[in-house]
């Protein structure tokens, strides 16, 4: 198989591109940058921007899967920034997808496109999308998503959308060294009462789980025209695993607590002050960042284990145990 990875010098998108080398499938890559060690292994690299209707369209031609896990997260940023890679970039991959008859198309979104800001406990895939976004992230992933499940069954393609829940894992660049940054600079303060439950995966869990929907992904499967929550399928108290991972890292646990209520209405106020002074860094709380730390957001996958066969192969203290491997050359 001929597959195209976008994002595949990203976290997660590297993982999926080297799974699929691993058992024998050629790989093309779409980034914003040159990755030396994708072309290492094997990996036909291109350069382009998502927004790039040309660029992706070229990077389209000839593959028989196209893997779309490029995507900017954050919690706070222009609308035009968010929209333009996670929305815009997404169209132009269903349109280059179209104009070069590649069949298969597997969307990595996110469980944030059904939050509200409040407690998910268990819900599964009919959770409807929110009326109202606490940031622009959640917002634009839901509008590719939209546009990927609204593509199944047009021009002879065939779509599905994973929604993998805090991907943890050696190689991370953004969940885990931000955690471990906070909290040597003594700026990581508990949000709630700590008894939120939460979903996560283990990063190899969720590339493989790419690889289970582009193999059967076809018309007349049930994965068509579908979105599929993945995780560990084992929530996990969200204070608790936090605190391992700063003892993975040699760090005391967190001590300082803030209630939901106080940190919602700091959020809000540096909303409000930051769009006033036009403050482009992210601001150290949000409402959205509030919610997300207090409340819990948990998903039923039995969809993903029915439909895909989905089961994390790599347990979460298997997954703990090669983190701190990962982390030791750093402590």
């Amino acid at each position: 198989m001929f597959a195209l990875v976008t994002g595949a010098g990203g976290f997660l998108g590297q993982y999926v591109a080297e799974q699929l080398v691993g058992r024998g499938d050629r790989v093309r890559a779409f980034s914003r940058r040159n990755y030396p060690e994708l072309g290492a292994a094997g990996i036909e690299c291109v350069t382009g921007d998502l927004r790039d209707a040309n660029a992706v369209a070229d990077a389209c031609r000839g593959v028989d899967i196209v893997y779309h896990v490029a995507g900017v997260a954050g919690i706070w940023g222009p609308w035009e920034h968010y929209y333009g890679i996670n929305t815009v970039g997404t169209e132009n991959v269903i349109r280059g997808c179209r104009q070069h008859d590649v069949r298969r198309l597997v969307y990595t979104s996110s469980p944030s496109v059904t939050f509200d800001g409040g407690d998910q406990n268990g819900i599964d895939e009919s959770a409807p999308y929110p009326d109202q976004w606490l940031c622009h992230y959640p917002h634009t992933k839901a509008l590719a998503e939209q546009a990927v499940l609204a593509a199944n069954g047009n021009d002879g393609l065939s779509t599905c959308a994973l929604r993998p829940h805090l991907i943890w894992g050696p190689r991370d660049q953004h969940l885990i060294p931000r955690l471990l940054d906070r909290a040597r600079r003594g700026k990581l303060v508990r949000v709630g009462d700590g008894q939120n439950l939460v979903d996560m995966i283990y990063v190899e869990n969720a590339a493989a789980a790419h690889l289970l929907a582009g193999d059967l992904l076809q018309p007349g499967h049930p994965s068509a025209g579908r979105a599929y929550f993945i995780s560990q399928a084992e929530p996990v108290n969200c204070w608790e695993w936090i605190d391992q991972i700063l003892q993975t890292a040699g760090l005391p646990p967190v001590r300082r607590s803030i209630s939901f209520n106080a940190a919602w209405r700091i959020g809000a106020m540096m909303e409000a002050a930051y769009r006033v002074l036009r403050i482009r860094r992210e601001p150290r709380m949000t409402r959205f960042l509030a919610a997300q730390l207090a409340k819990s957001h948990y998903f039923d996958t039995s969809r993903a284990a029915a439909d895909l066969g989905f089961e994390p192969q790599i347990s979460t203290a298997e997954g703990m145990t090669r983190l701190a491997d990962a982390l030791e050359p750093t402590l």
